[in-house]
């Protein structure tokens, strides 16, 4: 079914969306959660899922166009009208009933406009912007649901969700780049002597795996410097926030352990080190969680540049 079908179909959208989040590499809606908040984040994943689906899997010519009836649909919501759409109905209700604000929704949107038009980014700086749009929206989002997005939390919510855009970037190297885009900074890829086509092999280059452990490195110094976000937060917000951590945690552990490999393998981490990462984010206050687990680090070389790893 196309994504264009699907946006009016309610029972496939919700079918779709229930798969897709199980399957996601940091799962929104845990199971753990009572079924109020596990509701609400599926409305909200459900949004997300449906603007990523037009903008990376709809017909090219058709993306402006959805994206723009979706706008128009997260316009009536916020003027008190019924929207049109199945997914964006659900959403209402969310909106409705935790007062939650529109611009991180419009920024969701704002970041699939933009992948339409920018396919590189030069700079790891221009990739942290992007991930304004891409990715903290979605930590602000998850915080009104807990009711908990308050202008303490918001910022270290920033850290955590761009270190996880990152290792997701990093995971999927291969599948970006076969839809054209590529996340990874160009001037780190020219500093490593890497050049597109490294991106069309079955097994990872040497100097491509530099510059993934580099992205690597970044994402879990920035989930360090968003780890005082679980210590503020509480009940079941707390549960929720050190779950998205300790995923993050756990994928740079299976991205280590396959060696950087990932146009030659699929890391994903193991329930078993998800488990331990996520008890120790729930449990340790911010100095000690910067501490967690550290193996012993090794050394990855490539073109003369020295990359510690863990």
């Amino acid at each position: 079914m196309s994504v264009s079908d699907r946006l009016w179909n309610e029972k496939e959208e919700r079918r779709s969306r229930d798969e897709r989040q199980t399957g996601e590499n940091f799962p929104v809606a845990s199971r753990l959660l009572p079924a109020r908040h596990r509701a609400h984040l599926l409305n909200v994943y459900g949004y997300a899922r449906i603007v990523d689906d037009i903008g990376d899997e709809a017909p090219r010519d058709e993306r402006t166009a959805l994206l723009d009836l979706v706008e128009r649909d997260l316009d009536r919501i916020y003027a008190g009208e019924e929207p049109g759409l199945p997914a964006m109905r659900n959403l209402a209700t969310t909106v409705t009933d935790l007062d939650i604000p529109a611009e991180p929704f419009r920024r969701l949107l704002r970041a699939n406009r933009q992948d339409q038009e920018v396919s590189r980014y030069e700079t790891f700086d221009d990739l942290l912007a992007y991930c304004t749009l891409s990715a903290d929206p979605v930590g602000h989002i998850v915080l009104h649901v807990f009711g908990a997005a308050t202008p303490d939390r918001l910022p270290l919510s920033d850290k955590v969700c761009t270190a996880l855009q990152i290792i997701e970037h990093c995971q999927d190297v291969g599948e970006d780049h076969r839809n054209g885009r590529i996340y990874l900074p160009q001037d780190d890829l020219r500093r490593f002597g890497c050049v597109e086509s490294d991106l069309d092999r079955s097994v990872t280059p040497t100097r491509l795996r530099g510059v993934v452990a580099l992205q690597a490195a970044r994402a879990r110094e920035m989930l360090a410097e968003g780890a005082g976000l679980a210590p503020r937060l509480h009940g079941f917000a707390r549960v929720a926030v050190a779950g998205y951590v300790a995923g993050g945690l756990a994928a740079l552990a299976a991205l280590d352990r396959d060696a950087y490999d990932v146009l030659g393998r699929t890391s994903r981490p193991k329930k078993t080190r998800l488990f331990v990462e996520w008890s120790r984010t729930m449990g340790v206050s911010q100095t000690r969680w910067a501490r967690t687990d550290q193996a012993p680090a090794r050394t990855l070389r490539t073109k003369g540049t020295a990359l510690r790893r863990r």
